[in-house]
């Protein structure tokens, strides 16, 4: 680890430090760069006990692989790691400053925002305590295990649509459309081809693994439900920094070019904050291009302007 000294010029500051922020730190790390990760220690999928779907590490505990690999990037001695609340970021001449809570300010050459998103999910009843137990939003990262068993989708908007077309991979599917979604008879006809069974009632509540209770009273027992919610990133230093965002059926994104970039010089986004949709694999692929290209601009353009 870096000792810190008064008026210490990082290279890059990374503020996250999951999947994404991890990954793009490895990267400047192995090129011998100054690298500060700041970290709040909310994981995104701190409420999922395995990830799968990544390659090398599928059926692995998702807390074991964040702490497996924050231990790797510490072993890089050119690495520092700070616990806490980055509270602002600006532009300063030769680069970025960040504040921490409580901690003084910090500098670097090249800022990436890895700071991921939070799930603002549907006010049902029941739901919030079993997401990512048993309700869930990505098929590609649980539905494999619900091993074709009964899939309920829980409408939120028309997207689940999508949802509903892709779930009978995975299982027998009972879309709920809760008055938030009635398919048109095009819709109809394709979700009946792939055997899609629809529940047109309001949904009461979730109980029991994954029960969903109707307002009529009527209950459909479920081995596993997916839902989608809207995404909120959970800093404002992308909207502080002036950086252009990409506004989504399921929340608003940083936007960034095919090498992670944003619109304002010298900074960078990965992770979910970046991206409509991901998983832990997708997290560190963008995360490994954020810090690859960060490491590129400081040897290719001259500073951050």
């Amino acid at each position: 680890m870096t000792i810190i000294t008064k008026g210490m010029m990082f290279d890059a500051i990374i503020i996250g430090g999951s999947y994404a922020g991890l990954s793009a730190a490895m990267q400047l790390a192995r090129a011998r760069r100054q690298v500060l990760v700041i970290d709040g220690g909310q994981r995104r999928n701190r409420f999922v006990e395995y990830s799968h779907g990544f390659l090398g590490q599928d059926g692995k505990k998702a807390s074991a692989i964040a702490s497996e690999g924050k231990a790797q990037l510490m072993a890089y001695k050119t690495v520092t790691w700070v616990e806490g609340q980055a509270t602002s970021v600006a532009r300063q001449d030769e680069g970025f400053i960040v504040t921490i809570e409580g901690q003084g300010n910090y500098q670097a050459r090249r800022l990436i925002l890895a700071t991921g998103v939070t799930d603002d999910l549907p006010a049902i009843e029941g739901l919030a305590e079993r997401w990512g137990r048993s309700i869930f939003h990505c098929p590609y990262c649980h539905g494999y295990e619900i091993d074709n068993g009964r899939i309920g989708v829980l409408a939120t908007s028309p997207l689940s649509y999508h949802h509903a077309m892709m779930l009978p991979d995975w299982g027998q599917v009972t879309l709920f459309t809760n008055l938030c979604f009635e398919p048109d008879a095009e819709q109809l006809s394709a979700l009946q081809k792939r055997g899609v069974t629809i529940v047109a009632a309001p949904v009461s509540k979730i109980s029991g693994l994954a029960t969903v209770e109707l307002q009529d009273g009527r209950q459909h027992d479920m081995d596993g439900l997916f839902t989608m919610g809207t995404i909120r990133i959970n800093s404002p230093f992308a909207t502080q920094l002036a950086c252009e965002m990409t506004e989504g059926p399921m929340g608003t994104v940083i936007r960034t070019n095919e090498i992670k970039a944003t619109s304002v010089p010298g900074v960078f986004a990965c992770g979910d904050a970046a991206r409509m949709a991901g998983n832990v694999a997708m997290a560190v692929a963008d995360g490994a291009m954020a810090g690859v290209a960060a490491h590129q601009s400081m040897i290719f353009e001259a500073k951050a302007a």
